[in-house]
């Protein structure tokens, strides 16, 4: 039996990459999975192998940057499977320039898929949750997002997408603290793995080895974690960032105050020079922006 049975996980972008990694790893362990990507065709792909292989799955190609269309998704999967468990945020865009060429289009475009894309199958799910609760349901479900490295550290180039996932980052925190008293835990994840995105962006670094060694950036490496965050033996954990790739997992240390000093009075400006360089010199030195 797996570990995530009659569980019901709605997954995004699950059409291919991370996302159909995830779907195929839930459909194994037990999930009722319903599998959404804007491609219908790649998501019924996807439910077919679940299928196959014996599990639960349905297809979905609503637009998941609106609210009534998220709608659409929940309904369609309490209709089919009679509840839903979890969330898995996945799907994503690129507009890749250096801070300079960014057009407002590419801005917004990336703001739309990842970030109101995590807000509203999220917010759909938080509202029938906390109604459930208020009626005295017992909960154990899930919002599952997903950050970056460049979320964490900043990317050269792409300072729309950073800034997206550092949002998205500090939405799980904020999750976390405001739905737990609801049964509702929030988490993210940091995965490096072979996608579309990490194929247009670093092609030669993501493809798998020839040797037949170790495929470090085989997205099936990332799922397990999903798995285990989906399921009920992961209910005392919430408002934590997980960086993943390959055999490796990490809970990343967020923001907080470092060394500190106080005047007990209004600082002068010409006294601050000094006191700042002593607090960056005491201070634990930045993870340095990827590409600088």
């Amino acid at each position: 039996m797996g570990i995530c049975k009659d569980r019901t996980v709605i997954i995004t972008g699950a059409g291919a990459g991370l996302g159909r990694a995830y779907a195929l790893a839930l459909g194994a362990a037990g999930a009722n999975v319903i599998v959404n990507d804007i491609r219908a065709e790649a998501a019924q792909a996807v439910v077919d192998e679940i299928v196959a292989a014996g599990g639960q799955a349905l297809a979905s190609s609503e637009d998941i940057t609106r609210l009534t269309t998220a709608q659409k998704i929940v309904d369609a999967a309490v209709a089919r499977f009679g509840e839903v468990h979890a969330v898995v945020n996945n799907a994503g865009v690129l507009r890749d320039r250096m801070f300079i060429s960014l057009s407002e289009e590419d801005w917004d475009e990336v703001m739309r898929v990842h970030l109101k894309g995590h807000f509203c199958l999220a917010n759909v799910l938080a509202k029938r949750w906390r109604d459930q609760s208020k009626a005295g349901v017992k909960l154990d479900t899930r919002i599952i997002n997903t950050s970056s490295g460049a979320g964490l550290a900043g990317s050269v180039g792409q300072s729309n997408y950073s800034a997206a996932k550092g949002g998205i980052a500090t939405l799980t925190l904020v999750q976390a603290a405001e739905l737990k008293r609801y049964g509702v835990t929030a988490n993210a994840l940091a995965p490096s793995a072979r996608t579309a995105m990490t194929l247009q962006g670093m092609p030669d670094m993501v493809k798998p080895p020839s040797d037949g060694s170790f495929d470090f950036w085989d997205p099936a490496n990332v799922a397990a974690t999903v798995v285990w965050l989906v399921s009920t033996l992961s209910s005392h954990v919430t408002g934590r960032m997980f960086e993943l790739g390959g055999g490796k997992i990490s809970v990343c240390d967020g923001w907080r105050p470092g060394p500190l000093r106080d005047k007990g009075a209004r600082w002068e400006p010409a006294e601050l020079t000094a006191v700042i360089d002593q607090l960056i010199a005491e201070g634990v030195p930045p993870q340095k922006v990827y590409g600088s």
